[in-house]
């Protein structure tokens, strides 16, 4: 297990515990105990967790990690997930990728595709995103045009969001948007821990004629504080093996496609 892995598990501990020693962290990670005292000093430093004698507690933590500790999560299922999602994208179409780490695959099969460059008497591959992370590897895609939206990056996502965002979102229209999100349940639709993420997302939708959900089976019918959309606004849901059975019945029964990698 590498150093963001093991912080991304620590996390997620604190995140639902509270406090655990070194000890305990050691024991359930299968690492020395000096490792973990380095690891709660390198995130008390970040200001992640509090450390105490002999442990640490949570410091401040949500569910809503930043970007670069949730990259060790799911990562088999998010790469599968990523190519699905981009084979159901066609040559000249425009299309919006919001940020996450699912996304994140989408956009690197995309780059991938050769498929999606120009022809003569044909238009490649537009591609419209509040994600600076995104928008950095796509930009040295020659056949990509890249689209970047303005506003205020949140750090935890690198995200721009906020009013600025809206002006461009506002004047263009998508052939499909491609939604990561933090929770989508059959019958509470699509939803976000923050409420900034949440409304560019949720302008993103309204602009496409269709748009299409991308979250791994940890995802699938829960939900977080702030909705993106209604179900019947998802006309596609890519997810994995690991999605409830009975949540993906429910977005067959809502007319939804269902792609389960």
């Amino acid at each position: 297990m590498d150093r963001y892995a093991r912080w991304n598990t620590l996390l997620e501990i604190l995140a639902e515990t509270g406090r655990i020693t070194v000890e305990g962290a050691a024991e359930r990670l299968g690492v020395s105990q000096a490792t973990i005292r380095r690891d709660f000093d390198q995130l008390s430093q970040q200001q992640m967790i509090t450390r105490t004698r002999g442990g640490a507690v949570a410091g401040g933590i949500s569910y809503d990690l930043p970007l670069r500790y949730k990259t060790a999560r799911h990562v088999e299922e998010k790469h599968r997930i990523g190519t699905a999602a981009a084979g159901l994208v066609s040559p000249g179409q425009v299309i919006a990728l919001n940020g996450g780490t699912t996304i994140t695959e989408v956009a690197r099969s995309l780059a991938m595709r050769t498929d999606l460059v120009a022809t003569p008497g044909s238009t490649g591959l537009t591609i419209v995103t509040n994600a600076l992370n995104i928008a950095n590897e796509l930009i040295v895609r020659p056949h990509l045009k890249v689209v970047v939206v303005g506003g205020v990056v949140r750090p935890q996502s690198y995200e721009l969001i906020g009013p600025l965002a809206a002006p461009i979102l506002r004047e263009i229209t998508l052939d499909i948007a491609f939604l990561g999100v933090d929770a989508i349940d059959h019958k509470l639709g699509a939803t976000s821990h923050h409420e900034g993420e949440a409304a560019i997302n949720a302008l993103m939708a309204a602009r496409a004629r269709k748009v299409v959900v991308i979250a791994d089976g940890s995802k699938i019918g829960g939900h977080a504080f702030a909705r993106i959309c209604p179900t019947d606004r998802v006309h596609t849901l890519v997810t994995d093996g690991n999605a409830p059975a009975d949540q993906l019945r429910g977005f067959e029964e809502a007319g939804i496609r269902v792609i389960v990698v």
